[in-house]
């Protein structure tokens, strides 16, 4: 005879299977770094921590959160104060609030960088670039850098992102106004050159009178000298001291004495 088995034990495995599925589903991790936004029937139920957690299989479901430290470059160009054509290219490092993950995702969603961080960052360039002139921008940069990043934290900040730090890159203008820029430094370049220049002139030419000063000056004690110590007498005693005792030789008429002898 055949052994009829029971439908209690064919319907076994029906329910450990069941049951290991549903286990399955009802279990989920987040990784460190990471936030869990947990919804029921499509609504925002709760924003959980990392690690281990339970959720209700077909009724709840889940999106996965970075809140780490990310990274968003954006180009962009505006134009000065004075109309100069400026382009530069604006990076910026962020975080979502771990804290208002439910609100930042009902406001956009998760497409952050495409919504809040690309547009928030042309616009508080082209308003804050707007403010300098093109000089002032060149001059200023620290100033720019920091009027931008302030502008931009508190932009962000309503959307529950939070600005961590920016750089300003590829800080460039029109090639009309940046060969306008290479001429004036030329010119000042030039101009400190020639003042320079005047300068030495001017300090060898006071070096110059300075000697011929001194040089009249010893030439007058000299002559004062030679004054007071009795003119030609004095002279001719000199060249006295200076002879080597050999007379001159001479052709033609008799010598010519050296000095008078009484």
């Amino acid at each position: 005879m055949k052994q009829v088995l029971s439908p209690k034990i064919l319907f076994l495995p029906v329910v450990v299977v069941g049951g290991l599925f549903l286990a399955v589903n009802s279990l989920y991790t987040v990784k460190s770094g990471f936030r869990g936004i947990v919804f029921t029937f499509g609504k925002i139920d709760a924003v959980v921590t990392e690690g281990l957690h339970v959720k209700i299989p077909f009724i709840q479901n889940l999106e996965f959160a970075d809140v780490r430290t990310m990274k968003a470059t954006a180009p962009c160009a505006a134009a000065s104060k004075d109309l100069q054509t400026v382009s530069a290219e604006v990076s910026l490092n962020y975080h979502l609030d771990p804290s208002k993950l439910k609100e930042l995702y009902t406001k956009v969603g998760m497409q952050v960088e495409q919504k809040v961080i690309d547009p928030r960052i042309q616009e508080v360039v082209k308003a804050t670039m707007a403010k300098f002139s093109a000089e002032e921008l060149l001059t200023k940069r620290e100033m720019v850098k920091s009027e931008i990043a302030r502008a931009m934290s508190a932009s962000a900040a309503k959307y529950h992102v939070i600005v961590e730090d920016i750089q300003i890159t590829n800080f460039k203008f029109s090639e009309s106004f940046e060969a306008a820029i290479e001429a004036k430094q030329t010119a000042e370049q030039q101009a400190l050159k020639a003042e320079n220049d005047l300068k030495r002139i001017e300090v060898e030419a006071r070096q110059r009178i300075t000697q011929a000063e001194a040089e009249a000056r010893a030439i007058q004690i000299q002559a004062l000298a030679i004054r007071e110590q009795g003119g030609a007498e004095y002279v001719n005693l000199k060249a006295i001291e200076k002879w080597n005792g050999v007379l001159p030789t001479m052709t033609g008429g008799g010598a010519v004495p050296f000095i008078n002898i009484k």
